[in-house]
């Protein structure tokens, strides 16, 4: 086994709780998906959110999905000027057995605009 970073990002409609949890655990069951990963695969996850979203951490949403043994961080993006607003980041660390070229980030919604070079890809991820 080797241990692959796996990125992903979403745009999250307003800064609402729900929509944030919501929105976190459907891009970390797209992530997980997209690699064919389990929970026991998982060494850490980092969670970036712009300054915009500040109803609830995002890491709540794994915790929301079961992962409870897997250590999590939650962080803030820095405020540059023109970046994408409401924008929930997700950086995993995994054990797979799956090759660097092969491993499958995913951006959803308008995160998509954030890796335009991966926007053709099936559901946003390569």
């Amino acid at each position: 086994m080797t241990v692959r970073a796996i990125r992903g990002a979403i745009q999250i409609e307003d800064d609402d709780r729900g929509r944030l949890v919501d929105g976190t655990k459907g891009l970390l069951k797209a992530m997980l998906d997209a690699n064919g990963l389990e929970q026991q695969d998982l060494i850490s996850m980092v969670f970036t959110a712009t300054p915009d979203l500040r109803s609830e951490f995002p890491a709540v949403a794994a915790r929301e999905l079961g992962l409870t043994d897997t250590p999590l961080l939650c962080a803030g993006e820095l405020d540059v000027a023109g970046a994408l607003p409401r924008v929930v980041r997700i950086l995993l660390h995994a054990e797979t057995d799956l090759a660097k070229c092969d491993v499958r980030h995913v951006y959803l919604g308008g995160a998509a605009a954030l890796r335009a070079d991966l926007a053709g890809s099936p559901e946003g991820s390569r």
